[in-house]
């Protein structure tokens, strides 16, 4: 968390919002507890900013739980379901021989950036990874990414939303700091990126592809890049 209040001096700046939806979105381990207080006060100088309010209810849940009761809540939400997957090209490509060109390009902004990346074992495009990129490294770059991907977030923020987890509140916060109004339904999502429904995936994983993660964008032959599973 070094750095952190230093980066929140002005309330437009949206890194410290896209570092706490980090830290409260990836699996909880003893650091996050430990820093919920440094998480809580840099939230608190960003003000009625976008998404300042809506990570602080998150903050005040996971401090309202003691770590076992975090990792079986999040264990519930992201590891026994893909419908809520943290990967941001599972949903526009899925299990698919084309997402390897789509992780190049996280993989490249990441490089690009002058980033040393552990994934420790994530797929780049984990959003708790691209996150902290858009809040320690490259904001620019970051928030291209995460725009590129809105469609992604959106969905993900719904079906949080539908599930009622306290984690639509770091999805909903991220959305925020993005250009326009979040989309109200799927509809809306595909209305966003152009689609009008479904488009065929070559699935080659060993599971089933959930028809619920739509691809929906065509693949850029722009370089790649890449987070946990």
């Amino acid at each position: 968390m070094i750095g952190l209040r230093r980066r929140a001096a002005r309330p437009s700046d949206h890194r410290v919002v896209h570092l706490v939806a980090a830290r409260c979105l990836d699996y909880p381990r003893p650091e996050l507890l430990a820093g919920l207080p440094q998480l809580r006060e840099a939230l608190a100088e960003q003000g009625d900013s976008a998404g300042a309010r809506e990570l602080t209810t998150l903050v005040e849940h996971l401090g309202a739980h003691d770590l076992p009761e975090q990792q079986r809540a999040y264990v519930d939400t992201f590891d026994l379901s893909r419908k809520h997957a943290l990967y941001l090209s599972y949903w526009t490509d899925g299990d698919t021989r084309r997402r390897g060109e789509v992780l190049g390009r996280f993989k490249a902004a990441y490089r690009q950036g002058g980033a040393v990346v552990d994934t420790h074992g994530e797929l780049p495009d984990y959003l708790p990874m691209v996150l902290e990129f858009a809040a320690r490294v490259d904001a620019e770059a970051g928030s291209t990414l995460l725009q590129d991907y809105r469609a992604s977030l959106e969905l993900l923020r719904i079906a949080l939303q539908e599930k009622q987890s306290p984690y639509a509140a770091a999805v909903v916060a991220v959305c925020a700091t993005l250009p326009g109004d979040s989309p109200p339904d799927r509809a809306a999502v595909m209305a966003m990126v152009g689609m009008s429904g479904p488009q065929p995936a070559e699935a080659v994983g060993l599971e089933p592809y959930d028809p619920r993660l739509l691809p929906l964008q065509p693949v850029s032959s722009a370089p790649s890049t890449g987070a946990r599973a």
